[in-house]
C-alpha cells in the first residue's frame, strides 16, 4: 500500500508538471488566453505611441490607445535613488531573476495564502507588474486575476528575453499612472516636486516609489501622513538592501514630504488642444453627408473641403502602410514633425493665462457679481436663460444616462436641481464642493473662453495653437473648431476690395450715418463714435478708427456684396453660410480664428495667402519618411492693394484703436492689427501682423449672452490686443527666436500708398479656385 501510495504521488506530481507545462506551452502560443504577437513584446510601448514633435525638436507628447499623454524618459534620466527605491521596495531579486521570482512567489503563497500573513508582501516581480500593465485587461474577480497570473508569468519570461534589466525599469516608470494625470515619471517627478526624473532627492524618490503599492491609498496630496508612513516604508527597504547607510537612514526619515504640488495644467501639458486637433485631423475619413447629423450641414461641407485641399487632412485614411491596411497614429509608432515652436506655444499659452485668468475673468466675475441673470446678460428675461439652461441639461452626460436609463422628465429635473458632492474645477485647483447639477451648469459657463493662433505668413507654418485654457474641463477648441462673429475683424476685407476696384487709402468719402433700403427694408448701420461727423474722411482713418458708416459707404457705393462673398472665399473663409447681404461689412458672420489668421497673412505676402501648415513630415517607426508636406497658398488680391492695406493696417495700431500696443506694452517693431467687437460685446477680436508673424486671438462667453455689459472690458481691445501685446513682447524678448524688433515690412522701394494703378484688377464676384472646388465637391 505504502509503494502505490508514492506511485501515486510521483504519478500526481508527473502529470502536474506535465500539465503545467503544456498549460504554459500553450498560453505562450496564444491558445490559451491572449498573447501578444512578439514585435508587441520587443517594443510594447513605442510601437503603438506616435510622438509629436515640435519645430525646435522637442517631444510634444504622444498619441496611445489609452489617449494618456505620456512622455518618455531614458534610463540615463532617471536619478539612481529611484531605481534604487524601486527594486529595493518590489523586487528585490529583479536583477537574479528571469521575470518570475520563485522564491517570493512561495513565500507568498505560504505566508499570505496559508497562513493569512497579509504583511508577508507579494510575489509580482517588477516584470511581471510591468507585463500586467501592459497587456492585462483589469479583472473583475478573484477567479480571472487566478486566470491572469500564468499569462502574465509568460509575457514576463518573453519581456525579459527581449530586453535588459534597464530597459524593463525604464518601461514600468514609463508606463505607471501616479494619479492627478501624472502618467509616467517624467510627469510624476513635475507633477509633485516640480523637477526632472534625474533632479529627485532619495526621500522624493521613496515618496513616488511609495505610490506603487497603491496610488490611491498612499496619495501624498490626500493622505500626507499616509503617504509619509509609505515613504519611511520605503527608505527602510532601501536599508536593508545596503542602497543607504544607517546614517542617511535616519537623516531621511526626519525630512517632511516637501511637496511641490500642481496638476498638469495649460504651462505642463504641451500645446494640448493641437494635439488633440491634430489627432482628429490626421485620422479624418472622407465625408460622406449621411454620416452627419441634421444640422451638420457646414461641418460636412469643411471637412469635404479640407479633404480635397489639404493632404495632410484624413492623411492616416488616405494612405497605407506595409500591411495594406490604413495607417492608425494609435498603433503605428509614428513621428510627426509639427511646425509648432515649443517656445512660442508657451508664450502663447502664458500670455492667454495672464490675461484672462489672471485680470479679465476677475473682473468679469467682479461685474456678474450679486446679478440675478449672472453669467448671463442682464438683457435677459430669467426664461429665456432657463431655456439656455435647459438646453444644456439635455446636452450634458447626466442627463443622458438618466434618459437611457428609463427616468422621466419629472425625475431628471428633481435630480439637477438636488444638491450632491462633487469636485469642480478652479484656476487655481480643484475644490470639493456640494451644488446642484444645474448650477454647476451655470457655474462653468461663468468661464470666459479664448482662441489664439499665430503663424507665419511666408511659409503659413503654424508656431502657436491655442484652443482654449484647461483642456481637461473645456474641451471644446476656440482655435480651428469653433466659429464667432468676426465683427470689424472683417473691414480689412472690405477695404482690400475697394483697393482692387481702384480706390486709395488716401481717397475720401463722406463721414455720415446713412439709412439704406435693403430688400424693401430700411438699414442703418450705427457707430460707436461721432468722430468728424459730416466731413469728408479718407480711407485710411474709416479703417483706423473701426468706422461702421465708412464700411457701409463702400458696400453701397462702391462695391457689391456678391463680389464680397467670392473675395471672402479666396481668403481662405469657408463657411457656407455666408451669404450676400451689405451688413456682412460689419461682420456678423462666424469665422473661426486659424480662417482668420490665413486670410491676413495675404497683406503680408503681397495678395498670396497661405493655409496653415501644421506639420512638415511624418516618419515610420523605422525612421522612413513616409511624407512631406509643403506651403499651400492662393493668389487673393494684387501686390499693390495688399501694400496699400498693409500701410492702413499699421495706422490702425501707430494712431487707431490698436495704439495701446505702443504706450502699454511698448513694443516699437513695425506692426499692423486690427481690433472687433460684436453686437453686445459678445465677441472681443484683435488681429495683429507683424513682418513675419500674424496672429488671431478671440475672447467671449461660452454662449453669445454671456458678456460684459459694458464697453470698458467688453471691446476687443480690452479683451483680446493684450494677448497679442503680451506674446509678441515675449517674442521679441527671446534672443533665441528668429524674430526681431527691427524686422522690416516688406514693401517696394518709394511704395506710395496714394497712387493708382491702370492695369488693376477688378473684382466682382468672379469665380475663383475655392468656388471651383466647392462646386467638384456638391456635383
Amino acid at each position: 500500500m505504502r509503494k502505490w501510495f508514492i506511485g501515486f504521488l510521483w504519478t500526481l506530481l508527473a502529470v502536474v508538471v506535465i500539465g503545467a507545462a503544456v498549460c504554459f506551452w500553450a498560453i505562450s502560443e496564444g491558445k490559451i488566453g491572449y498573447m501578444p504577437p512578439i514585435e508587441d513584446l520587443q517594443n510594447p510601448i513605442n510601437r503603438y505611441a506616435t510622438q509629436v514633435y515640435s519645430s525646435d525638436g522637442k517631444l510634444l507628447g504622444t498619441w496611445s490607445i489609452s489617449r494618456e499623454n505620456r512622455v518618455m524618459v531614458n534610463y540615463s534620466e532617471i536619478a539612481p535613488s529611484l531605481i534604487q527605491a524601486l527594486v529595493a521596495t518590489e523586487d528585490a531579486r529583479f536583477y537574479e531573476h528571469s521575470g518570475i521570482d520563485f522564491y517570493a512567489l512561495g513565500r507568498a503563497i505560504i505566508k499570505r495564502g496559508v497562513m493569512g500573513q497579509k504583511a508577508a508582501g507579494g510575489g509580482s516581480t517588477i516584470t511581471q507588474q510591468l507585463a500586467k500593465q501592459l497587456f492585462s485587461e483589469t479583472a473583475h474577480s478573484t477567479m480571472e486575476r487566478a486566470l491572469q497570473k500564468p499569462i502574465e508569468w509568460v509575457i514576463a519570461v518573453k519581456l525579459e528575453k527581449n530586453y535588459t534589466k534597464d530597459e524593463i525599469i525604464t518601461m514600468y516608470l514609463n508606463y505607471f499612472d501616479f494619479l492627478h494625470n501624472a502618467v509616467g515619471i517624467k510627469t510624476a517627478a513635475n507633477t509633485y516636486f516640480s523637477k526632472e526624473p534625474s533632479e529627485l532627492t532619495i526621500t522624493e524618490s521613496a515618496t513616488l516609489v511609495g505610490l506603487c503599492k497603491n496610488p490611491s491609498y498612499f496619495n501624498p496630496v490626500r493622505y500626507p501622513e499616509r503617504s509619509l508612513e509609505r515613504r519611511n516604508v520605503v527608505l527602510g527597504q532601501m536599508l536593508k538592501a545596503d542602497y543607504l547607510t544607517q546614517e542617511e537612514y535616519d537623516s531621511c526619515c526626519q525630512v517632511p514630504l516637501n511637496l511641490n504640488f500642481h496638476v498638469a495644467d495649460h504651462n505642463d501639458g504641451e500645446a494640448t488642444y493641437f494635439r488633440d486637433f491634430l489627432a482628429h485631423y490626421m485620422m479624418a475619413k472622407k465625408p460622406v453627408r449621411s454620416d452627419y447629423p441634421d444640422g451638420y450641414y457646414v461641418k460636412y461641407y469643411m471637412d469635404s473641403l479640407y479633404w480635397e485641399q489639404d493632404p495632410l487632412y484624413g492623411w492616416c485614411n488616405k494612405n497605407v502602410n506595409r500591411n495594406g491596411e490604413h495607417y492608425n497614429i494609435y498603433t503605428d509608432g509614428l513621428k510627426v514633425y509639427t511646425t509648432i515652436d515649443s517656445r512660442m506655444q508657451q508664450y502663447a499659452e502664458q500670455a492667454c493665462y495672464d490675461h484672462i485668468v489672471k485680470y479679465l475673468q476677475p473682473e468679469f466675475n467682479k461685474a456678474m457679481r450679486n446679478k440675478p441673470n449672472a453669467p448671463y446678460s442682464r438683457n435677459l428675461t430669467q426664461a429665456e436663460i432657463q431655456r439656455i439652461l435647459q438646453r444644456n441639461v439635455r446636452q450634458s452626460e447626466r442627463y443622458r444616462v438618466m434618459k437611457n436609463s428609463g427616468s422621466s422628465d419629472e425625475e431628471i429635473r428633481r435630480a439637477f436641481a438636488t444638491p450632491v458632492p462633487m469636485t469642480i474645477f478652479t484656476y487655481h485647483g480643484e475644490v470639493d464642493t456640494t451644488m446642484t447639477p444645474m448650477d454647476s451648469i451655470r457655474y462653468y459657463k461663468s468661464f470666459l473662453r479664448t482662441g489664439f493662433f499665430s503663424m507665419e505668413p511666408q511659409t503659413g507654418a503654424v508656431k502657436a495653437y491655442v484652443g482654449g485654457l484647461n483642456f481637461r474641463h473645456f474641451a471644446y477648441d476656440m482655435a480651428t473648431q469653433g466659429r464667432r462673429q468676426v465683427g470689424s475683424t472683417i473691414k480689412p476685407f472690405l477695404y482690400s476690395l475697394a483697393m482692387e476696384n481702384g480706390m486709395t487709402p488716401c481717397d475720401e468719402v463722406p463721414n455720415v450715418q446713412e439709412t439704406y433700403m435693403v430688400n424693401g427694408k430700411p438699414w442703418t448701420p450705427r457707430n460707436g463714435s461721432r468722430a468728424r461727423y459730416g466731413e469728408m474722411v479718407s480711407l485710411k482713418w474709416g479703417l483706423q478708427q473701426s468706422n461702421n458708416w465708412i464700411s457701409a459707404y463702400l458696400m453701397m457705393h462702391r462695391l457689391t456684396p456678391e463680389g464680397f462673398v467670392t473675395l471672402l472665399h479666396n481668403y481662405g473663409i469657408r463657411n457656407p453660410e455666408i451669404h450676400p447681404a451689405p451688413s456682412l461689412c460689419l461682420g456678423p458672420c462666424e469665422i473661426s480664428v486659424a480662417e482668420m489668421a490665413s486670410a491676413y497673412t495675404a497683406f503680408i505676402n503681397h495678395g498670396i495667402r497661405s493655409a496653415p501648415l501644421y506639420v512638415t513630415k511624418i516618419v515610420d517607426n523605422e525612421g522612413n519618411t513616409l511624407a512631406e508636406f509643403k506651403p499651400r497658398m492662393n493668389e487673393v488680391i494684387s501686390g499693390d492693394a495688399a501694400d496699400k492695406m498693409l500701410y492702413m493696417l499699421r495706422a490702425v495700431v501707430d494712431g487707431g484703436t490698436a495704439g495701446r500696443l505702443r504706450f502699454r506694452y511698448n513694443i516699437t517693431a513695425p506692426l499692423g492689427g486690427k481690433t472687433g467687437t460684436t453686437t453686445n460685446n459678445s465677441d472681443g477680436w484683435f488681429m495683429g501682423v507683424a513682418p513675419r508673424l500674424v496672429s488671431a486671438c478671440w475672447v467671449g462667453g461660452d454662449d453669445r449672452d454671456i458678456h460684459f455689459d459694458s464697453m470698458t472690458y467688453g471691446q476687443g481691445a480690452s479683451m483680446a490686443l493684450p494677448i497679442f501685446g503680451l506674446y509678441m513682447k515675449s517674442i521679441y524678448a527671446d534672443s533665441t527666436l528668429p524674430y526681431s524688433q527691427d524686422d522690416q515690412f516688406d514693401l517696394p522701394p518709394g511704395f506710395d500708398p496714394c497712387s493708382t494703378e491702370d492695369d488693376m484688377r477688378i473684382v466682382d464676384g468672379a469665380p475663383g479656385e475655392a468656388d471651383e472646388i466647392i462646386e467638384q465637391i456638391f456635383e
